[in-house]
This record gives structure tokens, sequence and C-alpha cells, in this order.
């Protein structure tokens, strides 16, 4: 539920300015919020210059003042960090620290989700990564033969995957150390999982700039997150239940090269209207 100190409220309206749903008013020259339709993003905390609200659903502890200091980021120096990202498949054989992870995982929690839903969760994997690798080498194996038994014209523009991932698996076979082409022998993976894959995939994109500013690499499988759709063998030892599927697959570890500059892109497609 969300709070307001009587005591401390000056009946400013600057909340009720800021909630889009509509949610607050002030009454008596005290705020009053409808907590039936409140989606607790959690605005009229941020915005109150009295610190007069508060919610008993979440850990106050974490609120923290705004700082320039702390909190700026000069807006050219965050356009060349984006620009400098580069996907990494090259990783030294080195531990990835749980404190690092977890920072990573809380750039998720923090970003944004559509009506305030929260509905994005994270499996790490560690332990069991070379279990799971075996099985979705596997599962993308079995797909590879399944496609090329039954190519048309509708199938054919993946032929090259198929063959690929029957290779992947092969070869894997043979030297399980130097022939990973799956997670490249990277010690760690964070799995972002969510019914939703805007949230998932919004979540994403601020873990890997957490990634990359604690000097860690990643990149996306798709492949990962492909094999594991419909195996129940790897729901099952992943936990995933329902509906809830793995958005992103990041695949997490130190660096094993150097990149010196950035990259060219297309030129970009705007319209004005």
């Amino acid at each position: 539920m969300m709070n307001v100190n009587s005591e401390k409220c000056i009946g400013c309206g600057i909340c009720v300015k800021d909630c889009f749903l509509n949610c607050i008013e002030v009454v008596d020259r005290k705020a009053k919020i409808n907590n039936v339709t409140c989606m607790k993003c959690g605005h009229c905390i941020a915005v109150c210059p009295k610190s007069a609200v508060s919610t008993d659903e979440y850990d106050m502890e974490e609120v923290e003042e705004y700082n320039e200091a702390k909190f700026k980021i000069e807006s050219d120096n965050l356009l060349n960090f984006i620009k400098f990202r580069r996907s990494v498949r090259q990783f030294k054989d080195k531990d990835v620290e749980t404190e690092k992870l977890l920072k990573i995982i809380e750039a998720g929690r923090f970003t944004q989700t559509a009506t305030n839903a929260q509905n994005v969760s994270y499996i790490v994997v560690k332990d069991n990564i070379e279990q799971l690798k075996e099985m979705v080498l596997e599962n993308l194996k079995n797909r590879g033969e399944e496609l090329l038994k039954n190519l048309n014209p509708q199938t054919l523009p993946f032929k090259r995957y198929a063959e690929l991932w029957i290779r992947m698996y092969n070869e894997y076979r043979e030297n399980p150390k130097m022939n990973d082409k799956l997670f490249f022998n990277a010690p760690a993976l964070i799995l972002v999982v969510s019914e939703s894959s805007i949230n998932g995939g919004l979540a994403s994109s601020n873990m890997e700039l957490m990634t990359n500013a604690q000097g860690l690499g990643t990149f996306f499988s798709g492949f990962f997150a492909l094999a594991a759709q419909g195996d129940e063998k790897i729901r099952k030892i992943l936990g995933l239940e329902g509906n809830k599927e793995i958005v992103t697959c990041m695949v997490i570890g130190y660096p094993n090269v150097k990149f010196i500059r950035t990259a060219p892109r297309k030129n970009v497609s705007i319209s004005w209207k």
C-alpha cells in the first residue's frame, strides 16, 4: 500500500500532476492515494519534495536521494559507451564473481516494465552449465536433422542453420573443451525470464551495459533461447513453469579479446513527420 505521512505532506499537488492514472487527489491540503487503482510505480515517492510518500510493499531503504555527482552521466560519454559495446565470444578461464552477477541483475530489476508489472525474473547458471550445454546442443542437432528431412521453399533459408547445429554438436562431442561453439567456455549464464518479451528485452539491454561497465563481456545466445522453447527437459532443469519463457540468454565471462575502436553501422533511417 502507498502511504502519505500527513505531518510531512504540504499539499503541493506535485504528485497529483505526475500521476497519469489519476490515483492521487489533495483533500484538506493533504495528498490522498487511491490504492485500488494505483499500480505502485513509485513516481509519487520520487517527486515528493518532503519525502511524505512511502510504501509498505517494497524496501524503502533502497530509496536514494538525487545527487548529481552520483547520478548524472554526460550524454557524449554514454553514447560512446553504447557505441563501443561488442558481443564477446572469447573468454578467459576465469570465474565471474557473484557480486558482479548480482549487480547485472540489479540493472535489470530497476528497468521499467509495462504497467509496472515487474514480471521479469532471472536464472543464473554456473554449476550446471556443462550439463545444460549438452542438452541444448543435442536439441539443436535434432532440430537441424528434422529440418533437413523436410526442406521446402519456406524452410530452405534455414538450411545453413540446420547444418551449423549438426556440426556444432558433432565437433563438441569430439572435443568438448576446444569445440564449444555454444557458450565458448564462458563460466556463467544469466537467463532473463518473463511472459513479456518486451519487458525482458528492456531489462536485458540495461544488463548488458552493466556487464560491460564491470569489465565483463557477453553475447546473447539466440540458439539457447530457441532450444529451450518446448523442451521439457531443459525447462525442468531450469525450473521454468507456466507461461514463463526465456527472453534472452546472456553468456558472461571475462573477455579474452581487446577491442580498440568502434565498428561502423548502416546509415540511420529517420522519418520526420
